[in-house]
């Protein structure tokens, strides 16, 4: 796992393990702009999953990546296992952006990842609830953030994506 004072180079320094239990390094998304949304299963906002999908179909052949990382910090709204995750995402919302393996996303034991990206956007772009949107760059900057009620279908989650994606 990185260490604090290793972020030179923004989230490519980051690595995740997908939800399949494969290697997710963040490097493998340079040139892309990423959505990095904290996700839960059993949440109100849960139905968030079909503009996150929406938002993938749309934009992924201009260089959009939508990452779900699932998260139970929350409610408890993320209990299952990664397989039990992966199977509610794809049966009730046919998900097929890539997702992590369940992650803390806040506190002092959230993954290096958010600790960087609360640090870049300041404390309110910290996870506070599930479905948190941070938005990289493709150059690996943190870029913005947007709180669990900001839909995914919104004009101002729209436009923050097309003025990042790659030219």
């Amino acid at each position: 796992m990185q260490t604090p004072g290793a972020f030179a180079a923004g989230a490519h320094e980051f690595d995740f393990v997908s939800i399949e239990g494969d290697p997710l390094p963040m490097k493998g998304f340079a040139g892309k702009a990423v959505l990095v949304v904290n996700t839960a299963s059993f949440c109100g906002f849960t139905k968030q999953y079909d503009g996150l999908q929406t938002l993938w179909e749309t934009y992924r052949d201009r260089g959009l990546v939508v990452l779900g990382v699932p998260s139970n910090d929350f409610g408890a709204q993320e209990p299952g296992t990664e397989a039990e995750i992966k199977e509610f995402c794809e049966v009730s919302f046919a998900i097929d952006f890539p997702m992590t393996e369940k992650q803390e996303v806040s506190g002092d034991n959230a993954h290096p990842f958010y600790r960087w990206a609360g640090d870049e956007l300041g404390p309110l772009s910290k996870p506070r609830w599930n479905f948190y949107k941070i938005l990289i760059g493709p150059d690996g900057k943190a870029v913005d953030w947007f709180a669990s009620t900001t839909s995914p279908s919104s004009a101002k989650m729209t436009k923050a994506i097309e003025a990042v994606l790659p030219k």
